[in-house]
């Protein structure tokens, strides 16, 4: 039979756990890391074009809804679309021009008289050009299911 002194020694020395022990768990999480990342990663790039595919259209719309209740007259820039008009209404409910998911802000390009205007976004880098996560695209390649 062991007395409780005996008990309590065998039990300090098992206490924790071994470097191999350790290293085994070390190099199991590693590799999960590695396989789930990038997963991870590609996911939430496609979650910011999404965003920013969405956030072209609601842009485009407010426009359409300013020139409605304008006579026809669209914007000038972003801005007129965040102050209230003549008739006290606000188009976008921002408090400053919008950004896209990655900061830069969202390009408009007024009508030149043809009722024809633009909302881009340029993607990642922000500047015109571009391809993979750095594409533009605009309001109507989303709205003609140009862009995926």
């Amino acid at each position: 039979m062991y007395t409780s002194q005996q008990v309590r020694a065998a039990g300090a020395r098992r206490r924790g756990f071994s470097l191999a022990e350790l290293m085994v768990v070390i190099v199991i999480l590693g590799m999960l890391a590695a396989f789930i990342v990038p997963k991870v990663m590609d996911k939430f790039f496609k979650s910011q074009i999404g965003i920013a595919k969405a956030e072209v259209v609601v842009i485009a719309n407010a426009v359409q809804d300013y020139r409605i209740n304008n006579a026809g007259r669209a914007p000038a820039s972003l801005e007129e679309l965040i102050q209230p008009d003549e008739n006290g209404t606000r188009y976008l409910d921002l408090d400053t021009t919008p950004t896209d998911p990655w900061g830069n802000p969202y390009v408009y390009v007024p009508d030149d008289g043809s009722g024809d205007f633009m909302v881009w976004c340029y993607g990642k880098d922000g500047v015109e050009g571009g391809e993979g996560d750095s594409r533009d695209f605009s309001h109507r390649m989303v709205k003609n299911k140009e862009i995926k």
